[in-house]
């Protein structure tokens, strides 16, 4: 059954062992964070830095795996129909918009929509690693100035996973505007067994 994480929002839940994981974006140009942790060892989750030293890019995608910072692999891409996805940029927080946007008014952010939706499973801020950026589309030039360009996904692209452990999941609809081509729209996930 397909469910919808709003707007600006997120969602946590428990993935098992060999399920699988079909990530949506329904509009198109909208980004998805998501954070891993060992559903049976919390202190166990997703590492950007393991995962780009064993895929051996900075685009990861079909065929490339999700791997934590005990080196365990925790979750295999089977599909992905946009191909562009990183580890480029952490989630954005209330200091991003603080900090790069000169906004000190509130903002949702993907860092509390994370945290607040994996308090359940007694995650704590501070235990929320860099994301696993689905769908954003970070550039950089010959001096590796990093740009945020509006995502190439289009309605309906999604990516599938499969859980190579027990996990606990975060996964947002992300909150900053420039990830998203300016506009807001909402993320799509379903669990296949």
């Amino acid at each position: 059954m397909i469910q919808e994480i709003p707007i600006q929002s997120g969602a946590a839940f428990r993935l098992k062992k060999g399920q699988k994981l079909k990530v949506i974006d329904p509009k198109g140009q909208q980004v998805s964070d998501m954070v891993l942790f060992n559903a049976n060892d919390k202190r166990e989750k997703i590492s950007s830095g393991k995962t780009l030293d064993f895929e051996e890019s900075i685009l990861i995608t079909k065929g490339d795996f999700l791997w934590s910072n005990r080196s365990n692999k925790m979750m295999e891409i089977l599909e992905d129909t946009n191909g562009r996805n990183d580890f480029l940029l952490a989630p954005c927080s209330p200091e991003t918009f603080k900090i790069m946007y000169g906004n000190s008014d509130y903002h949702p952010s993907c860092f509390e929509n994370l945290y607040t939706n994996l308090e359940k499973f007694d995650i704590e801020p501070d235990d929320i690693p860099t994301a696993f950026n689905i769908f954003m589309n970070v550039q950089f030039d010959e001096n590796g100035k990093l740009s945020v360009d509006p995502p190439l996904s289009k309605a309906g692209d999604h990516v599938l996973f499969e859980a190579k452990m027990d996990l606990f999941v975060g996964l947002t609809a992300c909150s900053a505007e420039d990830s998203n081509g300016g506009s807001f729209k909402p993320i799509h996930y379903e669990i296949l067994d």
